[in-house]
């Protein structure tokens, strides 16, 4: 009977790496391998987070013994110096490892520091998991590491379409953070804000929101932006029902979980060509493209898509149909399980 311990953030924190453990958690492979959640970090003040990281660093080492392969959930630099607890012991223990990779975006491997510490932890793991084919090719150009790579996509998540009304909302639903693009995106609506003067911007998120509010005063839309603050649950289900466009303006991604929901509910998308979108986005196809920090070229992308009723209905369509088929929960819920039946052998 082989059994997973899985080692990530907590349930508790707000994250694409949280949501797709609890999509995993769905799926019958969680049964079947008696998986665990190990919670190792949670966001405050350090206080906190050295508690969660003690805590599982105690409950981990009790708990190795009886398990068969080990999930390490990895993200970027102060994420992976703290996988380094875990992965060790794992390997000293001889159990099988799996490092899954859910970066933020590329460049910081470029880095001397980073380049040496994932390139360790990497070449010692039994497994190393990417979500996209675009990252197994950053790895293998910068770390120099093409074996035991493979793909598994974030998952869209499962939801009950309604016949309800949408309304003229573009919606943005993240960290309000400087690499998010939000201040294109309002700068870039602004240049088409008074040809639509019905529509407007939904801004979901915690971060610098009175920069983002400062911002879209400065250009005179501000009526037209709302800061619905994080959102979750029914008022998720309600915005993201209701929103004619999503649009991510980001400057870097590993494979944004804002996309992968907005696909889900047939949401048509603008996004920039990063991370892992550039494998499945096709330009006019099941989204418009622009390049980050490019504005100029966003107002025109979304002057477009508000314009057209028939584009955004076409790109709807092909966003479930990623939904249902490359990025469907229940298939990479079944990849999954295929990945630890593989390894227990």
């Amino acid at each position: 009977m082989t059994k997973v311990l899985v080692i990530a953030t907590s349930r508790k924190t707000r994250g694409g790496i949280t949501s797709v453990i609890k999509a995993h958690e769905t799926g019958k492979q969680w049964k079947e391998f008696h998986c665990k959640w190990i919670e190792t970090h949670r966001d405050g003040n350090a206080i906190r987070k050295l508690y969660y990281l003690f805590t599982a660093l105690i409950e981990y080492i009790c708990l190795l013994p009886f398990y068969d392969i080990i999930h390490i959930h990895v993200a970027t630099t102060q994420s992976a110096r703290r996988k380094r607890l875990f992965l060790y012991p794992a390997i000293w223990f001889h159990k099988k490892t799996i490092l899954h990779f859910h970066p933020s975006n590329e460049k910081f491997l470029y880095e001397p520091y980073n380049k040496k510490l994932y390139t360790s932890l990497f070449s010692k793991a039994d497994l190393v998991l990417v979500l996209s084919e675009q990252w197994r090719i950053w790895i293998k150009d910068v770390l120099n590491i093409e074996k035991n790579i493979k793909i598994l996509y974030n998952p869209c998540p499962n939801i009950k379409m309604h016949n309800t009304s949408k309304e003229r909302t573009i919606l943005f639903a993240g960290t309000i953070i400087k690499r998010k693009g939000y201040a294109d995106l309002i700068k870039g609506f602004a240049k088409i804000a008074n040809k639509y003067k019905d529509w407007k911007i939904i801004m979901a998120g915690n971060g610098e929101i009175e920069n983002a509010k400062s911002i879209a005063k400065e250009y005179g839309i501000e009526k037209q932006v709302e800061f619905p603050g994080w959102i979750k649950g029914e008022l998720k289900e309600k915005i993201f029902q209701k929103a004619s466009i999503y649009c991510l303006a980001s400057d870097g991604e590993g494979f944004p979980m804002g996309v992968l929901d907005a696909w889900a509910y047939g949401i048509p998308c603008i996004v920039t060509p990063v991370g892992g979108l550039p494998d499945i986005v096709v330009d006019g196809k099941n989204a418009l493209i622009f390049n980050p920090g490019d504005y100029k070229a966003l107002s025109q992308k979304l002057d477009i898509l508000i314009s057209n009723d028939n584009l955004r209905t076409a790109i709807s369509n092909a966003s479930l149909q990623l939904a249902e088929t490359t990025f469907n929960i229940n298939n990479i819920n079944q990849q999954l399980g295929n990945i630890y039946r593989t390894l227990s052998k």
